[in-house]
């Protein structure tokens, strides 16, 4: 039985590691109202602008798992603090940029600073939980974190609108330097098996990933057929090949290809990957849809943002308790398929003339679905593994998050290039239906890997054996 001190300490870890990923969604919504407003400053096009996102996601989808190692070698709470601290420069590097470029360099160092925050917040989280109420507190983390998804969008048209779009960055200062006081205050320090970090590995997984997104960004600029498109593309695959084969003949692999023996971890994942690819590059385009298009200022795109977005924050801790009860696969297919539904009524009746108000059913529909399917496919891959891998498991989540939406963002905006342009309302609609289109198909193939995941009392079963599953 839990003493009063140890409920404590589970609520004070809680309560931090959420508000270190409330910061870092709140830094990713804000930014979304401003897309137009920074494209406009700099004279960006829309395909040069996805990189302030895609250089983000890079950074941290293959420097995470080595945040993870240093937690695990140099001390979680040491090298979390480290990592709030290092998004706070960064975030005042992006308040400062001066072009397009600097402030794609300083998105890069903030997806750094995140790739030590995001693996350790979610490895102390469920170090600090039993199993049966890990999901319960990942339900809590992703509502607190839904917050930032409500108010973000909302608060960042308004400082657009009445500050400038720089201070969007600047609100990450106070709420990190209060973030790092508390967590060296309340938290305690814990270690992990100390193991070398895999250098080539990440060479490897890094150069894949920016190889095939820039592929996917150049086709419809130079053609798809061209020697530098089909060059990044098979380069790309040969590196991810040549990545899987290092990794399974490691030493000390950065992404252990054992784990994805296991069903739950390798349908979570696969279904994760596939709808946050749908749920970024919505998340990029939707905002500069609803102002380039329908006409709204940067604070009324992020007001009408808010019936998709505050849908995690009601679902999501609903969904984390009711994953003991009707099991993973259940959430995880019927969320998938209630965005896919969602999105794909968003494609069939978008255009320059349709009412806002009939947008708001399809939002809140893929907004609950996605909200439901998240921490289901959080508990299926964390629940897949035992407890000493916890922080490798959290990392290789994350990992998969975020390339997948930096894949989502990059195929989105290919889509909507192909179909559309941002020079007008009507270009700009046809290419945002087109991308839709593609966000629900996105969706629906996640439904068919969520099928892949073995009902609960299976879960159950696997829990007590990970290695089984």
């Amino acid at each position: 039985m839990q003493t009063p001190q140890q409920r404590a300490e589970q609520r004070w870890v809680l309560g931090l590691t959420a508000l270190a990923s409330f910061m870092m969604a709140l830094d990713a919504m804000i930014m979304t109202t401003a897309f137009a407003t920074i494209r406009a400053d700099f004279g960006s096009p829309v395909e040069t602008l996805q990189w302030t996102v895609n250089a983000f996601n890079l950074t941290f989808a293959v420097l995470l798992l080595t945040g993870a190692a240093l937690g695990d070698r140099f001390g979680r709470r040491r090298m979390f603090a480290a990592g709030i601290a290092l998004f706070v420069v960064a975030s005042a590097a992006c308040a400062l940029a001066g072009n397009a470029a600097a402030l794609i360099a300083a998105r890069a160092l903030q997806g750094a600073g995140a790739a030590l925050v995001m693996p350790l917040a979610m490895a102390i989280l469920s170090g600090a939980f039993g199993r049966e109420e890990r999901a319960r507190a990942l339900g809590i983390f992703s509502g607190i974190t839904g917050c930032a998804l409500i108010i973000g969008p909302a608060i960042g048209g308004f400082i657009t609108e009445h500050l400038g779009w720089r201070w969007i960055f600047w609100i990450n200062l106070p709420i990190g330097l209060v973030a790092i006081a508390l967590v060296m205050a309340r938290l305690r320090e814990s270690f992990g098996a100390p193991a070398p970090l895999d250098v080539i590995g990440l060479t490897l997984v890094a150069l894949a990933a920016l190889a095939l997104v820039w592929g996917l960004l150049r086709g419809n600029s130079v053609g798809w057929a061209s020697a530098e498109v089909t060059g990044a593309l098979i380069a790309g695959a040969a590196l991810a090949v040549v990545f899987v084969l290092w990794e399974m003949r490691a030493a000390s692999p950065m992404v252990p290809m054992r784990l994805f023996a296991a069903k739950p971890f390798a349908s979570g994942m696969a279904a994760s990957v596939l709808f946050y690819a749908a749920m970024y590059g919505v998340l990029f385009l939707l905002p500069q849809f609803l102002q380039i298009a329908l006409g709204f200022d940067a604070f009324g795109a992020g007001l009408r943002l808010v019936p998709w977005t505050a849908t995690l924050f009601v679902t999501a801790p609903i969904a984390g308790a009711a994953v003991n009860r009707f099991g993973e696969r259940t959430l995880v297919v019927t969320g998938l398929l209630m965005q896919a539904i969602g999105l794909g009524w968003i494609s069939e009746i978008v255009s320059p003339a349709v009412s806002y108000s009939a947008l708001v059913a399809p939002l809140v529909l893929a907004g609950v679905g996605v909200s439901m399917a998240m921490p289901a496919a959080q508990n299926a891959v964390l629940s897949a593994v035992a407890v000493s891998e916890m922080g490798k498991a959290s990392g290789i989540f994350n990992m998969g998050r975020f390339l997948g939406g930096m894949f989502g963002i990059a195929a989105l905006v290919a889509s909507f290039s192909a179909n559309g342009a941002a020079d007008s309302s009507g270009h700009f609609s046809s290419g945002f239906a087109a991308a839709m289109s593609l966000a629900a198909t996105l969706s629906l193939a996640g439904a068919v890997a969520g099928l892949f995941l073995p009902t609960r009392r299976r879960v159950v079963a696997a829990t007590a054996t990970p290695q089984d599953a």
